[in-house]
């Protein structure tokens, strides 16, 4: 499926690109903010990724590892996502904290 490679490469492209940011950014709270939007995005590659092996190999050894795949990504996309939730407001009051420094 078309419309999955596109999903997962745009999942891959987010990952790279918040851990970019998250090895650049000085602040801590917004590290581990980064860090959750990381493991979302990665969650999200994996679950995307064993998804499309359901539509490749449709073996029993081929759709056990698509199990595999989207059981690990969604509970990681799901963690990053608690966290997420967790760590925006302790970003957003540092980030103003940040700003009035100065």
């Amino acid at each position: 499926m078309l419309i999955l490679v596109v999903f997962i490469i745009l999942s891959l492209t987010l990952y790279l690109f918040y851990k970019v940011r998250y090895v650049r950014t000085q602040l801590p709270m917004e590290k581990k903010w980064l860090s959750a939007k990381c493991s979302i995005a990665l969650g999200l590659f994996v679950a995307l990724f064993g998804a499309n092996i359901f539509f490749v190999h449709l073996t029993a050894v081929g759709i056990t590892i698509a199990i595999v795949f989207l059981l690990i990504g969604l509970s990681s996309a799901f963690t990053g996502y608690r966290a997420y939730r967790h760590y925006l407001p302790f970003a957003i009051e540092e980030a103003e904290a940040y700003k009035q420094m100065n």
